[in-house]
């Protein structure tokens, strides 16, 4: 076989498809292999350079191949689709992303450690928390309207609204019992968040970067945390603009025929970082004085949408001491 300078690699749960090339361009390896092969199979090849799609898993199995010496690349799905050039099965996005990998300027996902996976499981499971306890009191409202008990909106309604439930005397015994254990569940829910939360704070504490960044105004603990967890190292980007691109806080380009044409944001990097600068971005800036006058004539939101990129442009040099412009 000749000597393979580069694989690209489609991964699933249990099989594997391979595409080689050697030095001349031309396919030398076509190849499926099952989960428990793999590992033998690139433990026997000489050291090349492996690509991957980026996806839940190839954090895992990059690591793993590293250790076996080969290089590893991640690219983002939507960069390896582009060279498809026909059809949807596996042979065909290995391929795919064997092309992919070649070109100069390609940008590449940085491959993330297990400590690394295990801060951003933290983040994940805190999401999951707030999305149950959200459903729970809605759940909670809506029976309880039933009943003719309501209480204003806010987090805070929700333990008063359980007190007068439990002490209605006219609520049917079914109704009450089950009230109680949707109290019951509620509490379990509140208490799992608050350690989940005293973790993030842990890590924030412990973490210089993730204490300057939360001298922002509107960069709090926990999201000054997910700004440690989730951004790639500061080197990665040229410049703070394309900072604010991966965060998807700049607009679309439309532009045609030269004429300049914006739309709305791209909204192409993390979603919960992104949502998390957004509501920092809109409470925050109610304290801005010459933004008064913005909001007044575009409205709340299109101000601190404005506003957005350049915060991002802001926290880029505070995330990259050392940089220029920090």
């Amino acid at each position: 076989m000749d000597q393979i300078i580069r694989i690209g690699m489609d991964t699933s749960k249990h099989v594997f498809q391979l595409h080689g090339v050697n030095a001349a361009e031309e396919p030398v390896l076509r190849k499926k292999l099952r989960r428990q092969d793999l590992i033998t199979f690139f433990g026997k090849l000489p050291p090349t350079v492996v690509a991957l799609e980026a996806c839940g898993g190839s954090h895992h199995w990059a690591r793993l191949l590293q250790s076996l010496g080969h290089q590893v690349k991640l690219i983002a799905p939507q960069l390896a689709k582009p060279y498809v050039k026909r059809g949807k099965n596996d042979a065909a996005d290995a391929e795919a992303i064997c092309e992919a990998m070649s070109r100069p300027t390609m940008r590449f996902v940085p491959v993330k450690t297990a400590d690394q996976q295990a801060a951003l499981m933290l983040v994940g499971v805190r999401d999951r928390l707030i999305r149950q306890r959200t459903q729970l009191i809605n759940v909670i409202r809506g029976y309880a309207a039933e009943f003719g008990l309501i209480a204003p909106t806010g987090l805070c309604r929700v333990g008063p609204l359980l007190d007068r439930v439990k002490t209605d005397e006219t609520l049917p015994a079914l109704a009450r019992e089950l009230f109680e254990m949707q109290a019951t569940e509620y509490a379990q829910l509140q208490a799992r968040l608050e350690e989940i939360e005293d973790r993030l704070m842990a890590s924030h504490r412990a973490h210089e970067i993730s204490r300057r960044l939360a001298t922002i105004p509107g960069v709090g603990p926990i999201g000054a945390a997910m700004l440690v967890m989730k951004t790639p190292a500061p080197e990665a980007f040229r410049s703070a603009r394309h900072f604010a691109a991966w965060l998807g806080l700049t607009p679309k380009d439309h532009s045609t025929a030269g004429k300049v044409r914006h739309g709305v944001i791209t909204r192409a990097g993390d979603e919960a970082l992104r949502s998390v600068l957004v509501v920092g971005a809109t409470g925050s800036s109610g304290s801005c004085g010459a933004a008064s006058v913005r909001r007044l004539r575009r409205g709340w939101w299109r101000c601190s949408s404005a506003s957005r990129p350049s915060w991002s442009r802001w926290r880029w040099p505070t995330r990259s001491p050392g940089l220029p412009g920090s």
